[in-house]
């Protein structure tokens, strides 16, 4: 059987073994989200997934092998799509869950990783809409572990976008940045699956047609019930034509190697891997 970081492609007496070495364990979760013509519908399960599993196995490397990185199976599913973030749940097969449910599939998780013995946990977000529902699973499940008596657990949460630096942004957005919130379906999502998933990409299918009035100019408030016309023709909300693989390699150096500093400066003590 092959090594792996990921709990799903392992068999139970390894990942008990690596949960035995206090590996740190990482939920990646994501969404089904229509993401224009050129891209598949998974793009923020499986991005969230390669992310998590690229910052896994560079925590090991990092740390030389003292420490464990296990990515739990993804949730693929988030909540409701915007239309300021994510073009809107209005459009077809985006597949959307009740935040209720977010925060209870969260809780579950998290709380079976703990009782299996998992000690520092990071949920890795992959969907803009999910942020605050992983953040109420995530407590709800530290309540019930200290009401249980489990009192060393410790939760990180963090979206990987957050870990792209501003010198990179610079570079990679000559013509200025328009925000996270509308880079849904853009530079950003589309290099890295290019990076991760290339046969899940079209280029050639970037009508110029469809593919109009990008970035996309959004009220600043929403409508209930959505109003379509908001949402520009492709669903997306932001240009992907220049996106590239090499763009995808900056992006997922710069995220990981930021995210790897972090999950070492909130589970660890300085020192422990590096000398000061």
């Amino acid at each position: 059987m092959k090594n792996t970081v990921y709990m799903e492609e392992m068999d139970a007496f390894t990942y008990r073994d690596k949960l035995a070495q206090e590996a740190v364990m990482s939920i990646p979760v994501g969404a089904l989200e229509q993401h224009g013509s050129h891209m598949a519908m998974c793009v923020d399960a499986a991005l969230t997934k390669a992310m998590a599993g690229a910052t896994a196995e560079a925590l090991v490397a990092d740390t030389e092998g003292a420490v464990e990185g296990v990515v739990c199976a993804p949730i693929n599913f988030g909540y409701r799509s915007q239309q300021r973030s994510g073009g809107g749940f209005h459009l077809s097969g985006t597949t959307s869950l009740a935040g209720s449910t977010l925060i209870s599939l969260a809780r579950d998780i998290c709380y079976n990783l703990i009782e299996d013995g998992a000690r520092k946990i990071v949920f890795m977000n992959g969907h803009y809409e999910n942020y605050q529902f992983i953040f109420e699973g995530a407590q709800l499940a530290l309540e019930k572990a200290r009401t249980d008596g489990i009192s060393d657990v410790k939760i990180q949460l963090l979206s990987y976008w957050d870990f792209v630096d501003d010198a990179t942004i610079d570079a990679l957005y000559p013509d200025g940045f328009t925000g996270w919130d509308l880079e849904h379906a853009g530079v950003m999502e589309t290099s890295l699956m290019l990076l991760f998933h290339p046969d899940l990409v079209d280029m050639d299918r970037i009508d110029a047609g469809v593919y109009c009035d990008l970035p996309a100019v959004l009220p600043n408030y929403d409508v209930l019930p959505v109003v379509p016309g908001y949402t520009p023709p492709s669903g997306c909300l932001s240009h992907p034509g220049e996106s590239t693989r090499e763009k995808g390699v900056i992006l997922r150096d710069v995220a990981v190697r930021n995210m790897v500093t972090a999950i070492e400066n909130e589970f660890y003590r300085p020192g422990d891997f590096h000398e000061n």
